[in-house]
């Protein structure tokens, strides 16, 4: 993946494909590369050229330990659709939504469609809660066991329709486990974005077409609060996946695939 200056950071980014651009970006904690299992090989097979990115926080882009904003994550999305032609379909999920719905709402002119999962314009308590809590651990320096980390995650992640799968939940908790507690100053400094004030006046001012994905079994962001994102984007459509949590866009990929790509197409 190249690295490239951009928006005052150093940027690392993955392109691939021909056609339309369609820019995706990951939520907290995640590097671009989740993409690629599912939502890329689909992009492409719909005739898109696409592009993924390590958000700032997320090695090899600058980690940015200091701190960060919204905007910023807006910037440097806006700045990497600049540097690859000057316009883009955007896809976004949790936090990536989130840099989606501010950059259709600050730089029209640079988004063609955008397609919001996991999302929300407002915080939810028990997310902040969340957010809090994952905060005081790291500050505290307190590593959970693993597979404790590992069945907290998948409970919080997980619609109950892959944890009631014994052969599958095994394959997740393995990944929850590998990837541990633990995490860096970037992710720190991302977590720290989690808490914001209502942002739903202001996305009645988006112009952009917008198609806003639930997940219905979602714990984290739950599916009332991408709803209200679609009530408040004029003319925003809304779809609710079933059988999906917070990581709806890998545990129902063809669903997820078939929505985006048919309102990309569309």
């Amino acid at each position: 993946m190249p690295v490239v200056a951009l928006n005052g950071i150093n940027l690392s980014y993955h392109v691939e494909g021909d056609g339309d651009l369609v820019v995706m970006v990951m939520g907290t904690g995640s590097p671009g590369r989740v993409w690629h299992a599912h939502q890329v090989p689909a992009l492409r097979a719909a005739g898109f050229r696409v592009a993924t990115m390590d958000n700032r926080g997320i090695p090899p882009t600058d980690e940015c330990a200091s701190g960060m904003t919204i905007d910023d994550l807006v910037g440097d999305t806006a700045a990497l659709i600049e540097s690859l032609g000057g316009r883009a379909h955007v896809v976004g999920t949790s936090l990536g939504a989130r840099v989606a719905q501010e950059l259709a709402l600050a730089r029209p002119d640079l988004v063609g469609k955008a397609v919001l999962l996991a999302t929300a314009g407002r915080n939810d308590p028990v997310q902040t809660a969340l957010s809090q809590g994952e905060r005081a651990l790291h500050d505290q320096g307190i590593t959970l066991p693993g597979r404790y980390f590992a069945a907290v995650n998948a409970v919080l992640n997980l619609s109950p329709a892959t944890l009631g799968d014994p052969v599958g939940v095994r394959d997740w908790l393995d990944v929850f486990e590998f990837t541990g507690s633990g995490y860096g100053k970037g992710v720190r400094a991302q977590h720290d974005l989690d808490e914001y004030d209502s942002r739903l006046d202001a996305y009645r001012r988006i112009t952009v077409p917008c198609l806003v994905v639930g997940f219905a079994d979602d714990r984290v962001l739950p599916a009332y609060l991408a709803r209200e994102v679609a009530e408040a984007i004029p003319g925003a459509r809304y779809e609710e996946v079933a059988d999906a949590g917070h990581f709806g866009f890998l545990e129902q990929p063809a669903a997820v695939n078939r929505l985006m790509v048919d309102f990309l197409t569309s």
